[in-house]
């Protein structure tokens, strides 16, 4: 890390809700220092420095400006939108600078833009950077695998009302799991919603519900349904403070490796 322990990090969105987590879990951190925060144009918070919520000053001002808000960081954390991340990566190519990616919704044809950038500079890229959300992705292939005859499955998300993806992006990736670990493609099996005279469940497919409303953090549930027995895995999050501490272990994950395009099953070694 340039030769020193800490490790200089730059957050993106750095005024909004998981902005600030990630501010306050680096400033927590003793091999971490905020080293840049970015907004958007626009922004009420531009000019302010990033830490004044937290009551002290931390000498780092929130810019518009990609190169200004990059250039003395090691490492991006992003849990923006699909197209300012793509904007930030760009900028992170062209000055030499990892990146750990939260952010979700992206199409197939922005993972292969994300893809690309990852041939020049290390990229961590997980639609959730929870801990125990990761070891549950695991649990299910685990489990898709052994409940593969006699089960319907469904999954089952919960967020806030501010999110604007749906079904969100953890959601999508358990369902990508399971439809691998079954040898099918989620593209031709997933079913988005139920209305009317549906028909009897097809038992090829893998079903998703979606809540939206108050404050909820993220609550996951995939429902393997059987014959005499249900079985449920599920992930509850209580808090974004575990987003962001798993985030910091992406951003360490990254300080030795010269590019490429990782998971979070790499950082926490379940790959």
């Amino acid at each position: 890390m340039s030769g020193s322990p800490t490790l200089k990090v730059a957050i993106a969105g750095a005024s909004g809700r998981m902005g600030r987590m990630l501010i306050e879990a680096v400033q927590a951190a003793d091999d971490c220092v905020l080293a840049g925060a970015l907004d958007v144009p626009g922004s009420p918070a531009l000019g302010h420095d990033a830490t004044a919520f937290l009551g002290r000053a931390s000498g780092v001002a929130i810019t518009a400006d990609l190169g200004a808000g990059l250039a003395g960081a090691e490492v991006l954390i992003d849990f923006t939108r699909p197209e300012g991340t793509l904007a930030h990566l760009a900028a992170c190519r062209d000055h030499g600078v990892r990146a750990v990616i939260g952010t979700t919704g992206f199409t197939d044809e922005q993972k292969a833009e994300i893809a690309e950038h990852a041939r020049h500079i290390p990229i961590v890229l997980a639609p959730n950077m929870s801990v125990g959300v990761n070891v549950v992705l695991k649990l299910l292939d685990m489990a898709a695998r052994a409940l593969s005859e006699g089960y319907d499955i469904e999954i089952i998300e919960a967020h806030h009302r501010h999110k604007v993806d749906a079904p969100s992006g953890t959601a999508l990736k358990m369902g990508e799991v399971v439809a691998n670990a079954l040898g099918r493609d989620l593209k031709a099996c997933a079913v988005y919603g139920r209305e009317g005279v549906t028909g009897e469940r097809d038992p090829s497919t893998i079903g998703f519900a979606t809540v939206r409303g108050g404050d909820i953090v993220g609550d996951h549930t995939v429902l393997f349904a059987g014959t005499g027995e249900r079985i449920e895995i599920t992930h509850k999050s209580a808090s974004r403070v575990t987003y962001a501490q798993g985030s910091l272990r992406a951003a360490r994950f990254l300080a030795d490796k010269p590019h490429g395009l990782f998971g979070m099953d790499d950082v926490l070694g379940l790959a």
